[in-house]
Parts: C-alpha cells; sequence; structure tokens
C-alpha cells in the first residue's frame, strides 16, 4: 500500500482558496449576465464556442468537448438555446445522423450584446487583481493544469 502525500498547511491553505474562489467567482460571473443579460454562464460559453467554430457551427461532441461538459448536458443547454432562436439545429453533411448546432444571427447579436458586460465582470474579478508576472504565471499554470487533466481523463 503506498503512503498517502498529505498536503501541507499552505497546500491546504492554497487548495481550499482556489477551490472557494473558483466557485465565487463561476457564481458571480453567472449572476452578472443573468441579471445584464438574460442568460447563463454555460450559455454563454456555448455561445462564444459557436461563434469561434467555422462557420459558426459544431457537433455536439465537438461543443461539449469546447466548454468541457457532457454531451447529455450541452444537448438541454443547446435545446435552451434553440428556443430563444439563438441557436438552430442543422444535419450534418458528411454524416445524415449527426447534428450540428450552428449561432442564429440572433444568437450573435445576443453574444455582442452580453460581451462587454462580461469582459467587465471578468477583468474586475481577476485580471484587476494581477500583475502582468501573475496573468502569465496563472496562465502557463493553468494551462499545464487542463493539458494534465485530459490527458488523465
Amino acid at each position: 500500500m503506498t503512503k498517502t502525500r498529505w498536503l501541507s498547511d499552505d497546500e491546504q491553505r492554497t487548495w481550499r482558496a482556489y477551490l472557494d474562489s473558483t466557485r465565487l467567482l463561476m457564481s458571480a460571473l453567472d449572476k452578472q449576465l443573468t441579471q445584464d443579460s438574460g442568460m447563463s454562464l454555460t450559455d454563454y460559453e456555448l455561445l462564444v464556442a459557436l461563434s469561434e467554430a467555422p462557420g459558426r457551427r459544431l457537433r455536439m461532441r465537438a461543443l461539449a468537448d469546447a466548454v468541457v461538459t457532457t454531451r447529455s448536458g450541452v444537448t438541454r443547454a443547446i435545446s435552451r438555446l434553440v428556443d430563444a432562436g439563438w441557436v438552430q439545429r442543422v444535419e450534418c453533411d458528411e454524416d445524415k445522423r449527426g447534428m450540428l448546432a450552428e449561432l442564429t444571427e440572433a444568437g450573435a447579436a445576443k453574444l455582442a450584446q452580453a460581451s462587454p458586460g462580461h469582459v467587465e465582470a471578468v477583468r474586475s474579478y481577476v485580471f484587476d487583481l494581477l500583475s502582468p508576472q501573475d496573468v502569465t504565471r496563472f496562465g502557463d499554470t493553468y494551462t499545464a493544469m487542463r493539458a494534465h487533466l485530459l490527458d488523465n481523463t
């Protein structure tokens, strides 16, 4: 049996601060978007992913990968966005069984309306607290964490 590598006091403090700040940040960003634009953070992330995709469309699996969630979660969220008129489902030309989610003009307009407030919130809650060196350090650290987690899932 391997010996448990318990966290040091500093590691424990850092871990808990990370968890709390991440939860609080996601909640604050979701609240800002809901109040200002009538959409959730999840909806916003999906619209951004579609806006950046070639032809503003993606297969559901690619969309789930882009926002790091499950296909069933994306399917439910896309249904909400279709009902709002911000996304439409389109048959996949290469595979008639597959469906694509495509950003509509109304969705692009909604994203454009929501983005300034969201970016200001991100800047206020995160980047205004960081030095340029912190931004580089955080970027490098979180990029490495993401790659490690994706390689091990």
